[in-house]
């Protein structure tokens, strides 16, 4: 099995501010359990037991982006026995985003990039991370991106659906991953069926994907009932064909241990749909080889 979202790092080989900042609570509650390294011997101890084989390392806020990627490259490089993809940060709207991608693409493990649009939003109205909507580069960025082979990686809230979904529409040849479902924040009946409504706007592109992942960030203490209709929503919208798991460890491990969440998704997707939702889906998006 693959786990399609997951973060590693070394606070000795590259630098993370959000890492360092102490005494900084985060829209996904207070870092400081997770503030010191998590490297894949420890991740492939949480992971491996419960049948994964393989994963997509997603970036994770470096000051460099370029020098995480070779980090991540690094690992993947002393590890041949777990296959290990990556999602670099990149910014799509810079003027050199050409050159910056022929760097990227040097590194045999890089197969997409991800540029946050939205975490939450009372993050978001201090760090004005939803402007990148505005940008009319943002589509060519985009298009490029899809030329070349790379997926993007796209993290938003809700309420940024509809003006992303525009913005996706005029760059259909990119494939998406919709990170954590699309961030559900507000988890009251009709907060969820409002963002129900909205995700259709991105279900309805074909090459807009879905992660079952980082569902723990808004409710810490989710129970397999609590984020059962939005795993379900996502299903029927995307179906097992376009929707894939990921633990965001070790974000996630702030709330839950893996095999908690490992089991509670298994019990949630249908066992005929285990192996398109577990592996394959993540398997032909992020372009493994072999698992």
């Amino acid at each position: 099995m693959i786990d399609a979202h997951h973060h590693l790092w070394d606070l000795k080989a590259v630098h993370y501010p959000w890492l360092m900042a102490k005494g900084v609570r985060r829209f996904f509650g207070d870092p400081a359990p997770i503030q010191r390294d998590y490297l894949l011997d420890e991740f492939r101890a949480d992971a491996a037991p419960h049948g994964f084989t393989g994963s997509v390392h997603i970036q994770v806020g470096a000051e460099d982006g370029l020098e995480e990627a070779r980090w991540v490259q690094s690992v993947a490089d002393a590890n041949p026995d777990w296959p290990l993809k990556q999602v670099v940060f990149c910014d799509l709207t810079a003027p050199d985003l050409n050159k910056q991608l022929d760097a990227f693409q040097s590194l045999s493990t890089v197969v997409g990039v991800r540029q946050i649009v939205g975490r939450a939003p009372e993050e978001d109205a201090t760090t004005g991370t939803n402007d990148l909507l505005n940008n009319p580069k943002l589509v060519e960025g985009l298009r490029e991106a899809g030329a070349r082979g790379l997926s993007f990686d796209l993290q938003l809230i809700p309420e940024l659906m509809r003006k992303t979904a525009q913005v996706l529409e005029r760059a259909p040849d990119t494939k998406v991953a919709l990170c954590h479902a699309g961030s559900p924040h507000d988890r009251s009946a009709e907060r969820l069926a409002n963002w129900g409504v909205k995700l259709e706007h991105l279900s309805a592109l074909p090459q807009v994907f879905c992660k079952l992942s980082g569902l723990g960030m808004f409710d810490h203490n989710w129970t397999n009932e609590s984020i059962r209709p939005i795993v379900e929503t996502c299903l029927n919208q995307f179906g097992p064909e376009r929707s894939m798991f990921g633990s965001n460890f070790p974000v996630d491990k702030l709330y839950s241990d893996y095999g908690s969440v490992a089991d509670s998704y298994r019990r949630l997707v249908s066992p005929s749909n285990h192996d398109t939702v577990f592996r394959n889906t993540a398997r032909h998006f992020y372009l493994f080889t072999e698992t």
